[in-house]
């Protein structure tokens, strides 16, 4: 039951989306460019149920070894996004990144990029640092990911159905909001 939860949580957005209306006279690359999108913010609500070992099953090696292909998943999957925005309108992309875009969301998306990034980044050189620093410097660059991909998804009108984008939203912050307390609980 602890799995279907959030996999119920997951499915019904990316159901909806796959039967949006606007996807009729879309491209195929800006189509799959959009799910990985919608499959990153997707596999958010699992990191910190995995970073937490929330899920049944797990014990505290699985969980950390899934965590870590579950983000690396997460990294190759806004590659794909933003691979595929840029193959269909490269001055939208170079506007984005340059925060040049008159559309607020993405800022919001370039931000959660760049930190996604610097999170892998910084998982390559975990033994650099210390625990407490890779903890910290993790959790807060998390924060901002999931932050940044909440309103960047929020402020696009696009194939996810509103209500079930809102949610998704809502309880992959709340879930990482909950993590987060568990793990710096306050003394």
């Amino acid at each position: 039951m602890a799995w279907a939860v959030p996999l119920v949580i997951v499915a019904i957005p990316l159901g909806l989306a796959m039967n949006s209306p606007l996807l009729a006279w879309r491209d195929p690359i800006y189509i799959m460019a959009g799910f990985s999108g919608i499959v990153a913010l997707s596999i958010m609500l699992f990191q910190p149920l995995l970073a937490a070992v929330y899920l049944p099953g797990m014990n505290t090696l699985r969980s950390r070894r899934m965590h870590k292909w579950v983000g690396v998943v997460l990294v190759i999957a806004v590659v794909i996004h933003v691979l595929g925005l840029w193959i269909t309108s490269p001055p939208d992309v170079i506007d984005a990144l340059l925060f040049a875009s008159p559309t607020a969301f993405s800022v919001w998306g370039v931000i959660a990029m760049w930190a996604v990034f610097l999170v892998a980044a910084l998982a390559v050189f975990r033994r650099k640092l210390s625990p407490r620093a890779w903890r910290m410097s993790h959790m807060l660059l998390v924060l901002v990911i999931v932050v940044g991909t909440a309103v960047h998804a929020l402020k696009i009108e696009g194939s996810m159905e509103a209500l079930s984008k809102l949610l998704l939203c809502i309880v992959v912050l709340m879930v990482t909001a909950a993590v987060w307390f568990k793990l710096f609980p306050r003394r």
